[in-house]
């Protein structure tokens, strides 16, 4: 294990940014600056869990944090977790908004089995915040959780979630992001495509959805000009992360930096289903189907098709955005059998229930056979039929064949990769490139790499 669970206090934070500025990110980073710094003892790197991405409420990345730390009495966990609602008030009072429920929660001990179940469904579905409460408490944990705005439970979904996702069992990646200082923070960025390149040349495989080399684009800056964070890059090792501080030329200095563990690029909002009958609205799938119907261009260049399972039949679709997945699905034709993986959308007033697509891979490709007459042996011209079941005769020779009969011809189709998968720019949080198919960690990082990346991260020199 990464940790002993007895003595280690999980505290979560969740909804903290706003369309108006702010970062949870931001606010974890801090905390774990002041902690470390204190020689408090951090026993993993702090956790970035992206929950779901159907959640019709979700924030802009739909991102939960959690800071694991040690306490050796319930006393001293009560302290931290005080510390850092205190910290949260003070955040969220800078940037206020309507709709945000910021909320911070602890479990102290070992956390409960139910709510790491709940935590995995809030990942690849919509846990409602009542399932939750019921559940919080149970198997005699310690726990303790704030609503920064009265009345606005929310985020706690978040944060007990990021607290029950431990990625101790499952996938993961790293990723390193920057923070900017706040005389820019509102400013456009101007963040070196090349500088970002040759960052990606280095890291190599550890590094991954950096660049987008066909729009020569930088896929590691937020879009939104007043969020806080200057970039962020992901990979497979901390440690290498670190070198895009030395590389990459983001336009300014970062006023710090922060690694965070994380479940993105894992493809852990998807789970394998039996059958297109369990394809529910607000769920992320992988379900094996074979094309019913042709593909078909709509208004706004989205392309529909129809699938089914023998049983169930089920729209799936490619939008505008996904470029060359949504070109090569066009290319699909009936009978193709293939697995999709993607997100279901519920059902609307002009649509039924439908299933986004993230990827595809292609299980077996259909035959299409047109029949020809026969060409003619002895001159080679195209023969005619000479009337049902009474053989072919060659206009230009007068050649004769009663016992002909049409010849089935292949009809070639365009050829297509085993993976049908978006360009870099289309990728969202959640979403597994094929450069990570086969890496998948099946245990946690060793304990001496979580201690050296932490000591790097305590040691920089903040400049807010």
């Amino acid at each position: 294990m990464l940790y002993e669970e007895e003595k280690v206090a999980h505290i979560g934070l969740d909804d903290i940014d706003t369309p108006f500025g702010g970062c949870t990110t931001e606010l974890a980073a801090r905390l774990v600056l002041k902690w470390c710094r204190r020689g408090i003892e951090l026993v993993d790197l702090p956790g970035l869990i992206r929950l779901s991405p159907t959640v019709p409420w979700k924030t802009r990345g739909n991102g939960a944090l959690v800071i694991r730390v040690r306490a050796e009495s319930w006393e001293e966990a009560q302290s931290l977790y005080m510390e850092a609602v205190e910290e949260a008030h003070r955040y969220v009072e800078r940037h206020r908004h309507p709709e945000s429920h910021p909320s911070v929660a602890m479990v102290y001990g070992k956390i409960p089995y139910s709510l790491r179940v709940l935590a995995e469904r809030a990942v690849w579905s919509v846990l409602p915040l009542e399932t939750l409460m019921r559940h919080i408490g149970g198997g005699g944990a310690k726990t303790m959780y704030t609503s920064i705005e009265e009345g606005k439970k929310r985020g706690l979904v978040g944060a007990f979630s990021a607290i029950g996702v431990t990625l101790l069992h499952t996938d993961y990646t790293y990723e390193l992001t920057t923070y900017r200082r706040p005389e820019n923070i509102g400013k456009p960025r101007r963040i070196s495509y090349e500088s970002v390149a040759r960052y990606d040349a280095v890291v190599g495989d550890k590094g991954f959805l950096n660049i987008d080399p066909e729009t020569r684009s930088v896929l590691i800056a937020p879009r939104r000009s007043p969020d806080p964070v200057l970039y962020g890059v992901r990979g497979e090792d901390p440690l290498a992360l670190m070198k895009a501080l030395e590389i990459i030329d983001a336009g300014e200095e970062p006023a710090m930096y922060m690694v965070y563990r994380t479940n993105q690029a894992t493809d852990m909002h998807l789970r394998r289903i039996h059958s297109l009958g369990e394809a529910y609205p607000y769920t992320g799938v992988i379900v094996d189907a074979v094309v019913s119907s042709p593909p078909r261009r709509i208004r706004g260049g989205h392309v529909i098709m129809r699938v089914s399972d023998g049983g169930h039949s089920m729209d799936i679709a490619a939008y505008e955005p996904t470029a060359s997945l949504r070109d090569m699905v066009e290319k699909l034709w009936v009978g193709d059998r293939i697995r999709i993986y993607g997100t279901v959308r519920p059902p609307g007033p002009r649509h039924p229930a439908t299933i986004n697509i993230e990827k595809i891979r292609i299980l077996g490709l259909a035959e299409k056979v047109r029949y020809e007459a026969p060409r003619c042996p002895r001159c080679g011209h195209r023969m005619k039929s000479m009337g049902r079941n009474k053989g072919y005769r060659c206009p230009r020779c007068g050649y004769r064949d009663p016992r002909a009969r049409k010849i089935p011809v292949v009809v070639p189709r365009p050829r297509l990769p085993e993976w049908l998968v978006p360009p870099p720019r289309a990728y969202k949080h959640l979403m597994k490139p094929l450069s990570r198919m086969g890496k998948e960690k099946k245990r946690p990082p060793e304990p001496s790499l979580i201690k050296k990346t932490l000591s790097i991260i305590c040691r920089q020199v903040l400049s807010v």
